[in-house]
């Protein structure tokens, strides 16, 4: 079913590139600031963790310089870091505490309908990802300090959703001949992430990716 919807986005897209009479294409880069959100067990395990996007982008005008149809693609890193505080596994009564980070790196393929109002513009659309690898730099210790396991370096994308569709709604300016655009964005999911938590006793069960983005757009105009 992901992969259909994946195949209509990108389906739905090029028939917009075909009746628009403006395009430019370019190139986006920026940070994130990823956690999960959802239905966790413990949301307070988690913390903000720093990360990248990348790629390129396209923008197709439908009523000139006012609405434009705009699908991107990006690889971009998601994920989170561990509060690296001490808690107690609910079932066994076991402390543990867990430090270091994991990275999911996705390919994003957004397409979002924009609106512009003068300098500022208002973006918003679908969002179909696929999970590329994972890393995680997990370290975890027992109540005495003992590290009792590490991931570091592990890759494995056992019990995760390898495709996700969520959303994106964001918020910007754009330069006079809209070369540059600098400009915030959230990026949610419909839908969890975790088949099946294989690596920390449940934690992640229910869990959704969150991220807040911050992103510059370089377009080279080809029909304005």
């Amino acid at each position: 079913m992901k992969k259909l919807l994946l195949m209509f986005v990108f389906a739905a897209s090029t028939a917009f590139a075909a009746q628009a009479q403006n395009a430019s294409f370019g190139i986006r880069g920026g940070a994130n600031i990823s956690n999960l959100s959802g239905d966790l067990r413990d949301e307070d395990r988690f913390e903000n963790k720093v990360g990248f996007h990348a790629g390129v982008m396209a923008n197709f005008g439908i009523v000139d310089n006012f609405f434009s149809i705009q699908p991107e693609l990006l690889y971009s890193v998601k994920g989170f870091k561990h509060e690296d505080s001490e808690f107690t596994l609910p079932l066994l009564g076991q402390v543990r505490r867990r430090e270091g980070k994991v990275h999911y790196n996705y390919l994003d393929l957004p397409v979002m309908a924009r609106i512009k109002a003068g300098p500022l513009y208002f973006e918003a659309g679908p969002q179909a990802s696929y999970l590329l690898s994972v890393k995680n730099e997990t370290r975890t210790y027992d109540g005495s300090g003992n590290q009792i396991s590490s991931n570091i370096d592990e890759k494995s994308k056992s019990g995760l959703e390898e495709f996700e569709v969520g959303y994106v709604a964001g918020i910007g300016f754009t330069s006079a001949n809209n070369a540059i655009s600098f400009g915030v964005r959230y990026n949610g999911a419909f839908s969890d992430f975790v088949k099946e938590d294989v690596n920390f006793e449940g934690d992640l069960t229910n869990a959704r990716h969150s991220t807040f983005m911050v992103t510059v757009g370089l377009a080279l105009p080809t029909g304005r």
